[in-house]
């Protein structure tokens, strides 16, 4: 064995070379293999397959040159097609390499699909040549590598480096120069390959020395995307703690101003009472009670926005630690638009029906991303209704939608439905109903019963009460009526119109 190798090493000059080549094929294999469990980025694994394929093609050569050259006699199955079949699998491999690593910023969805396309069918068009060769002994895969697969891997290269060019990330320079190393050294190769018949072995040198400049340039370029990603993901995480922090001090500031108000009213009060008259006095406690109640309402809005700002915030955050970008920005600037409209309505004592609903889908959109988009929300109004005329207070409807999202449907497996129905009843009323089919109220108190820690849910009987002082001055009191369906809750609000 021992003199076989060293005759082996003896009759094959560039065999340390080509053992070193594979050295660093297994590295960047492994590397690869553990950055794509991590981050889960389709790049790394098709670098990963292509050095696989690379260090598989290596070892067959290096073992059918031990056989030929030492032992003396033809390796079994060395008559298969297996060389331009790697060949072209490592290469449809670069490609998918390519084309994923320049992500969204290279291509456009559609484009990478239709990149994607062309090489799945080629790869299946490949081993139905390579089935064909082994049962026929045909020379049918070099043969198409050489007229079919080499032309339209030059057409995708240069269409693919045309959008590389004009990328804005220096990531492109790694490809651009990687591919170009390997392509000048293989041209060297076979250019050798065809003049210098005799010694085969240059044309190896020139091949191994571009698969190794080649990986070389590939594996910067793969450290540079990483900082990036990395870059991008610190300022999303530095835009979201200040858009916290932002909140903290605008719901500081309005606390602050509530307890001023609330503070000067009674002073006033105090002092009314003792130069006013009896009447006068309670007149003006009457006014007091209802500006407190005003005030708690505020209070109450304010303190229902941390609520579901923190729950959003983990959302947007467990998209960015998994690399879903896309999905963090679309969700995040969903995010900030509902803040904006919560600080906005909270100074308000009422909105418009549409504004309310508007803010609705905002809030459900953001809550419906922890639930990966199961949730098929949908809003049904009676077109004869205007929405813009119909006072309510705001927020009131969120309790509701909240209630019927985490206690009806987030325990439900399955499909998960969630309907608002705005029908009008007569000229002075609107009916409401919340619709979900999710576990039902009964099952929702066992779920309830069999948590370690209980929370009793105040948000509906704010919600109550809220109604309750809003109605005060109409001849007719707003309604809350509660149904079981046979799968699901209905929740029917009755509003009286002033």
């Amino acid at each position: 064995m021992v003199e076989g190798l060293k005759t082996f090493f003896e009759i094959n000059p560039l065999a340390i070379f080509s053992i070193f080549i594979i050295g660093v094929l297994i590295i960047i294999l492994l590397q690869n293999i553990y950055l794509y469990t991590s981050y889960k980025d389709k790049a790394y694994l098709w670098y990963a397959i292509y050095a696989l394929i690379i260090f598989v093609d290596q070892i067959l050569i290096n073992i059918s040159i031990y056989h030929d050259s030492v032992l003396n006699k033809e390796l079994v199955g060395t008559s298969l097609p297996i060389h331009p079949a790697l060949e072209w699998l490592y290469n449809s491999a670069y490609l998918m390499f390519v084309t994923e690593l320049g992500g969204a910023a290279l291509f456009k969805d559609k484009t990478a699909k239709n990149i994607k396309n062309i090489i799945k069918y080629l790869t299946y068009f490949l081993a139905i040549l390579f089935v064909y060769d082994v049962v026929f002994n045909a020379n049918f895969v070099r043969i198409f590598f050489l007229i079919l697969f080499v032309p339209v891997l030059i057409v995708m290269s240069f269409f693919i480096y045309y959008y590389l060019f004009k990328m804005k990330t220096a990531v492109k320079y790694y490809i651009i120069l990687g591919s170009l190393s390997f392509s000048v050294f293989s041209i060297l190769a076979l250019t050798t390959s065809i003049f210098t018949k005799n010694n085969i072995y240059y044309a190896w040198t020139f091949f191994y020395a571009g698969v190794f400049i080649e990986n070389i340039f590939f594996a910067l370029g793969l450290v540079v995307k990483q900082r990036l990603i990395f870059q991008e993901r610190n300022e999303n995480q530095i835009k979201l703690i200040e858009q916290y922090n932002e909140n903290e001090k605008l719901k500081n500031i309005l606390t602050e101003r509530l307890q001023k108000d609330v503070e000067t009213k009674t002073a006033e009060i105090i002092l009314l009472n003792k130069i006013a008259e009896e009447e006068r006095i309670k007149q003006l406690e009457l006014t007091h009670e209802k500006e407190i109640a005003e005030l708690k309402v505020t209070s109450l809005q304010s303190q229902m926005n941390p609520h579901f700002i923190f729950n959003s915030l983990n959302s947007i955050k467990l998209n960015i630690i998994k690399n879903n970008k896309e999905n963090a920005v679309y969700y995040l600037n969903k995010f900030s638009k509902l803040i904006r409209k919560i600080l906005t309505i909270s100074r308000e004592k009422e909105v418009s029906l549409q504004e309310e609903l508007d803010t609705l889908e905002l809030y459900v959109s953001i809550e419906n991303l922890r639930f990966k988009n199961e949730i098929q929300f949908s809003i049904e109004i009676d077109k004869n209704i205007n929405l813009d005329t119909i006072k309510i207070p705001p927020l009131i409807l969120q309790p509701f939608v909240e209630n019927a999202i985490w206690h009806g449907l987030s325990p439900k497996d399955g499909e998960k439905k969630l309907k608002i129905l705005i029908n009008k009843l007569n000229e002075d009323s609107v009916e409401i109903s919340i619709m979900d089919n999710g576990i039902g109220r009964e099952k929702a108190m066992e779920f309830k019963q069999k948590k370690m820690i209980k929370r009793e849910s105040i948000g509906l009987k704010l919600t109550e009460e809220r109604l309750a002082i809003f109605s005060s001055h109409l001849k007719q009191k707003h309604q809350i009526f509660f149904e079981d369906l046979n799968q699901g809750t209905k929740v029917t609000i009755k509003l009286f119109i002033d």
